[in-house]
């Protein structure tokens, strides 16, 4: 009778217990992690004689950021040839400027494009990041131009367009996203070693870089909270120009101007862009930006 009575006991007290939910053994759907990419051809990962490639900063932002516990989905909205103002401006952009991969977006513009995305995946943008201005002042390293006060004009105009382009994507992604500015390697100080050597001119590239480009870029993407990385530091062009090394096959030349040559393509081929381990540079900056999840 006793152990009859404890059965009985044990059967209410199991039935009072709460019952495990259906979805307790459920996997759950991690949430996306999207990385948003705009900008020009250094965003597209340009290389000569290839065109856009998966040599991007972006495309190894993704592989790189796995370290540091993301899972990024690359959302790349570069096109090459892009200014500040054609940013804002111009609509489309040409099959061979897109980035590999990249997503077309005829009838708007590359920053209204992203800002669409921004704003339906709220919440789920991990990473954006902006590649821009280069092209505003590639002209004043050309002959015939004084690039002082060429970089100077060029100045305005970025400060005006960058401001109207960061508050669209600070507006679009919310207050959270990290928005990460990026600058570039200094590649005229390959005047140095290239024909028509013009050493005078790579000297001044470095104070345009340090003194006008940069802070310009920097103050406005941190007007929306964003960050500038200096990629012009990281890749060495402000070192000591008295400071010599030796790389073939140029023989002894500055150390800022060896490491732009070996990262870039300007002493080789005057082309303006970087290699791939350039481009590799790059994304660690941008990756150390992220805190760690893990």
């Amino acid at each position: 009778m006793k152990n009859r009575s404890r059965g009985l006991v044990l059967a209410v007290l199991v039935a009072a217990l709460p019952a495990a939910p259906a979805t307790a053994h459920a996997v759950t759907t991690p949430k996306p992690q999207y990385y948003v990419s705009l900008g020009d051809s250094y965003a597209t990962g340009y290389q000569p004689g290839r065109g856009s490639t998966r040599d991007s900063f972006a495309n190894q932002t993704v592989t790189k950021a796995r370290s540091r516990g993301y899972r990024l989905k690359l959302v790349n909205f570069g096109c090459g040839g892009a200014t500040t103002a054609s940013i804002i401006r111009s609509k489309g952009c040409r099959d061979q400027g897109r980035a590999v991969g990249g997503a077309p977006y005829e009838g708007i513009t590359q920053a209204e494009a992203a800002a669409r995305f921004l704003r339906a995946h709220r919440g789920e943008v991990v990473l954006v990041t902006v590649s821009i201005g280069g092209n505003d002042v590639t002209a004043c390293a050309r002959g015939g131009a004084d690039p002082v006060p060429c970089v100077a004009g060029a100045i305005e105009g970025i400060n005006r367009n960058l401001s109207v382009l960061a508050r669209k994507l600070r507006r679009a992604a919310g207050p959270r996203v990290r928005i990460v500015g990026t600058t570039y390697p200094d590649v005229i100080l390959g005047q140095w070693v290239r024909e028509p050597v013009n050493q005078d001119l790579a000297r001044l590239s470095v104070t345009a870089f340090k003194q006008l480009i940069n802070p310009a870029l920097a103050n406005q993407y941190e007007s929306v909270g964003g960050k500038l990385v200096d990629v012009t530091r990281a890749t060495g062009a402000y070192g000591s120009l008295d400071e010599m090394t030796t790389l073939e096959p140029y023989g002894q030349i500055p150390v800022p101007v060896a490491k732009v040559c070996e990262l870039t393509w300007y002493c080789e081929k005057g082309d303006i862009h970087s290699r791939r381990s350039g481009y590799g540079v790059i994304a660690d900056l941008i990756v150390r930006t992220l805190p760690r999840r893990h």
